[in-house]
C-alpha cells in the first residue's frame, strides 16, 4: 500500500514540474520582456556619474559624483544630499511608460515635436554613465491622464510618462545640497583645530589619543575632556547653511572672510574640512524653541570653496570656541585607574604618615602607621572607605572657587606662584602607587603624586598640582576633609561579627552615671527573637529589641572619631560630650572539654546628638570611639525614650496578650524564660 502511494507523488511532482517548465516559464519570460520594454532606460542608469539638469529660463544645476560621494558642482560647489540624490537616480531607474511612439510617424500625423514641447523642452536632463551622455528632454503635459511626454536619449522615441518623473527631477537646490556644512562624523574626526583672529591669533589643537582619550598638542600638551571635544565636535557638525550669496554679490573683505574671526578644522580619515566664520550680518535671529540665548547669523565658507553663505552659530557653542583652551580641557587632576592603585601614602604637616596597602590577591587593604622612634603599627583598613577615597582623588577638578575666577591658574608657575599657592608646605600630599603607569595606556609601574595647597592670603581657597607636570588649578577645599591623615578613618568598620555558635545570652542598659536601670533581658540559652516572645514589653520594643541583638552580634561603626577611649567622655567632633548609657552583652563561647566561657562587652553610649548622631566607644578592640549606624541608633533611641514615655493602650482599650512562643521538641528541656522588666533585673 505504501508502495503505491509513494508511486502517485512521485508521479504527482512530475506533472507538477512540466507544468511550470512548459506553461508558466513562457509567461513569466514573457512579462519579464513585457516589464523590460516598458523601461524607458536600460542598464546604463545604474552608473551614473554626473547629472545636469537645465530648463527653459537657462538655469543649470550640475552634480557629480567625487569618490564615493555627490556634490553639487554648479550653480556653486556644495556637497548633495545623498537621499535626494538616491531618489532621483532610483526614479530613473524603474521609470516605466504608460505608451510610447516613434518620431518617425510624427510626420505621418502632421506633427512635429514642439506639438508635445520637445522642441524648447521644460526640463532638459543629460546623466554621464561609463563615459558616455544620455540626453532626455522632458515636454508638456498630456492634455488627459496628467501625464508628461519625454523624448528618448537617442531621440527616436516620445514616452508618456508618470508627472512624478518631472517632481523627482524637479527638485529645489536647497533639497538637493546637503544641509550641513561639514560631514564628517564625530567617530571619524582624527583632530579638531580652532584658531581665533588676531590680534590673539590663539591656535588650538586637539588629536584623538584613542577611542577613549583626547589631548592638547598646542598651545600646551594636556589632557583633553573626551566628553566636551565630542559634544563640540556634534555642535560643529550640526551646523547648517541657511542662505547663499550670488557671487556678484560677494565681498570678502566685507563679509569678513579675508580675516576670519574662527577658523574650525576636523580631520578625518584622509580628509580635512575647514569652515572660515567672519562677520555677523546684522539680521535678527529670533531665538530656537527652548533656546536660553538669541542665536547670531554670520557670513561663512569653506575654505577649499568659493561659495560664500551664512550660518547660524549658537552662542554658546561660539563661547567653546573662543576658549577651547579651558573650555575643552580635562578638569581631573588626576589621571589614573582606580583599580590599578597598589598603595598610597598621605601626608600633612606635623601629623605622621600614613600609608595604606592592598593585601595579596586584592583581598583587602591595611593601613600602616609609621611614627618616629617606634615600630610600624598596621591596622586592617576599610574595602568602602579605601573605594571612596579613590573615587573622590578620581574625581578631583578644578572649580572656580568664586564666580570669575581662574580654574587653571597658571601652565608655567614660578617659584614665588608655588609659594604664595602654599605648595612650599602643601597642607596634604598624596601619592598613588599605580600598577600599570597610571592610565589606560600605561605599561610599566609608576607613582603620582598630588599637591594640596592652601594659601594664607586666599582663605576658603585651595590649590593643587601634580609633581610630575607643571599645571597648577584651584579647587574647592573640600578635598582636605576627605582625606583625612587619621589611621582610625580608614579602619575597617566592622568590629565584630559573632560566630552562629556563639549565642547572646543577656543584655543590660543603664544610665550614666546614676546606673539606673532602664532594662534587661537575659536567657541561659540565647537571645532570639523567638525567646523575646513573652517579655514584657510591647510588640514594637521586641521588634527593636531583636534588632538592637543583631547589631550587637554584628557590631559595625559608622566612622571612627576618635584613636582612644576613655570611660568619663567621648571625643567627638563637636567637643568632649559625657557618656549617657552603658550597655552590657554577655556572650558564651564554647570551650574545650565542654565548659562555656562567657565574656562581656560593654557599650558606652552618648546622648543623641542629632537626628542620624550617636556615638559610642568600649575598651575592646584596641579601645574606640566611633558613630553609631542610624540602625543602632534608632534601636536605642526607642528603648530609652519611646519605651520609657509610651503611654501604653488607649483607655478602656485591653492590652494585648502576650504571644505564646511555639514549642520546639528539639529545644532543651531547661529554657526559663527572659525576664525584661524595665527598671528592675
Amino acid at each position: 500500500m505504501r508502495s503505491k502511494v509513494t508511486v502517485v507523488l512521485l508521479f504527482l511532482n512530475v506533472v507538477l514540474f512540466a507544468y511550470i517548465y512548459f506553461y508558466d516559464k513562457p509567461r513569466i519570460d514573457e512579462l519579464k520582456t513585457l516589464e523590460a520594454r516598458r523601461r524607458v532606460y536600460g542598464p546604463e542608469v545604474a552608473t551614473i556619474e554626473a547629472l545636469t539638469r537645465s530648463n527653459r529660463a537657462g538655469e543649470t544645476v550640475k552634480l557629480e559624483k567625487r569618490t564615493g560621494s555627490w556634490w553639487l558642482a554648479a550653480p556653486y560647489e556644495w556637497p548633495a544630499d545623498p537621499n535626494a540624490l538616491a531618489g532621483i537616480i532610483n526614479t530613473l531607474q524603474l521609470l516605466e511608460h504608460e505608451t510610447s511612439f516613434a518620431v518617425a510617424e510624427l510626420a505621418q500625423s502632421g506633427r512635429s515635436l514642439a506639438d508635445y514641447g520637445l522642441a524648447d523642452p521644460a526640463l532638459t536632463i543629460q546623466f554621464k554613465s561609463a563615459g558616455k551622455n544620455y540626453t532626455t528632454k522632458i515636454g508638456d503635459v498630456t492634455a488627459v491622464g496628467n501625464r508628461l511626454y519625454i523624448l528618448s536619449p537617442d531621440g527616436t522615441r516620445i514616452h508618456v510618462v508618470n508627472r512624478s518623473l518631472a517632481e523627482s527631477i524637479g527638485l529645489p537646490l536647497d533639497t538637493l545640497r546637503a544641509p550641513t556644512i561639514f560631514s564628517v562624523p564625530v567617530f571619524e574626526v582624527r583632530a579638531l583645530n580652532v584658531q581665533t583672529a588676531a590680534p590673539a591669533n590663539l591656535k588650538v589643537r586637539l588629536r584623538r589619543d584613542s577611542a577613549a582619550r583626547w589631548a592638547f598638542e598646542a598651545p600646551i600638551n594636556a589632557r583633553a575632556s573626551k566628553s566636551a571635544v565630542e559634544v563640540t565636535i556634534n555642535a560643529v557638525n550640526a551646523l547648517t547653511a541657511k542662505n547663499f550669496i550670488e557671487p556678484r554679490d560677494t565681498d570678502l573683505e566685507r563679509a569678513g572672510l579675508n580675516s576670519p574671526a574662527l577658523r574650525i578644522t576636523l580631520e578625518g580619515n584622509a580628509r580635512r574640512e575647514t569652515l572660515l566664520l567672519g562677520n555677523a550680518t546684522g539680521a535678527a535671529v529670533p531665538p530656537r524653541e527652548g533656546a536660553p540665548v538669541v542665536e547670531a547669523e554670520y557670513f561663512a565658507k569653506m575654505e577649499d570653496q568659493a561659495v560664500v553663505f551664512t550660518t547660524v552659530v549658537p552662542q554658546p557653542l561660539l563661547d567653546v570656541l573662543r576658549a577651547a583652551q579651558e573650555e575643552l580641557r580635562d578638569p581631573r587632576i588626576l589621571d589614573f585607574e582606580p583599580a590599578t592603585v597598589t598603595a598610597f601614602t598621605l601626608g600633612a604637616p606635623g601629623q605622621p604618615e600614613l600609608s595604606l596597602q592592598k593585601l595579596e590577591g586584592g583581598q583587602g587593604w591595611q593601613a600602616v602607621v609609621r611614627v618616629s622612634g617606634s615600630a610600624p603599627q598596621t591596622i586592617a583598613a576599610d574595602p568602602g572607605v579605601v573605594a571612596g577615597f579613590l573615587e573622590k582623588l578620581n574625581e578631583l577638578t578644578a572649580r572656580e572657587a568664586r564666580p570669575g575666577s581662574p580654574k587653571y591658574l597658571s601652565d608655567a608657575p614660578s617659584a614665588s606662584d608655588l609659594e604664595n599657592w602654599g605648595f612650599n608646605r602643601p597642607e596634604r600630599e598624596i601619592t598613588l602607587s599605580l600598577s600599570n603607569g597610571g592610565g589606560p595606556l600605561g605599561k610599566e609601574p609608576s607613582f603620582l603624586t598630588l599637591q594640596v595647597g592652601i594659601s594664607p592670603d586666599k582663605p576658603g581657597e585651595a590649590f593643587a598640582r601634580v609633581t610630575n607636570a607643571p599645571f597648577v588649578y584651584q579647587i574647592l577645599p573640600d578635598i582636605l576633609d576627605d582625606t583625612p591623615v587619621a589611621a582610625r578613618h580608614y579602619r575597617l568598620r566592622a568590629l565584630r561579627k559573632l560566630p552562629g555558635e556563639v549565642p547572646l545570652t543577656s543584655i543590660k542598659l543603664s544610665t550614666l552615671p546614676a546606673n539606673d536601670l532602664v532594662f534587661t533581658v537575659s536567657n541561659e540559652v540565647a537571645l532570639t527573637s523567638e525567646s523575646l516572645a513573652t517579655a514584657k514589653i510591647s510588640e514594637k520594643g521586641r521588634q527593636v529589641l531583636a534588632s538592637l541583638i543583631e547589631q550587637i552580634r554584628t557590631l559595625n561603626a559608622k566612622a571612627f572619631t576618635a584613636g582612644t577611649f576613655t570611660p568619663d567622655h567621648a571625643e567627638t567632633p563637636s567637643g568632649p560630650q559625657p557618656w549617657k548609657y552603658l550597655l552590657e552583652a554577655s556572650a558564651t563561647f564554647p570551650g574545650g572539654g565542654g565548659t562555656a566561657q562567657n565574656s562581656t562587652l560593654l557599650l558606652y553610649f552618648t546622648e543623641r546628638l542629632g537626628g542620624a548622631t550617636m556615638f559610642a566607644g568600649t575598651a575592646d578592640f584596641g579601645g574606640v570611639v566611633f558613630e553609631v549606624t542610624q540602625e543602632m541608633l534608632d534601636a536605642i533611641f526607642t528603648l530609652t525614650y519611646v519605651e520609657k514615655h509610651d503611654p501604653g493602650p488607649a483607655k478602656n482599650e485591653p492590652a494585648p496578650k502576650p504571644v505564646e512562643p511555639a514549642k520546639d521538641p528539639a529545644a532543651p528541656p531547661k529554657t526559663e524564660p527572659p525576664s525584661a522588666v524595665p527598671g528592675k533585673p
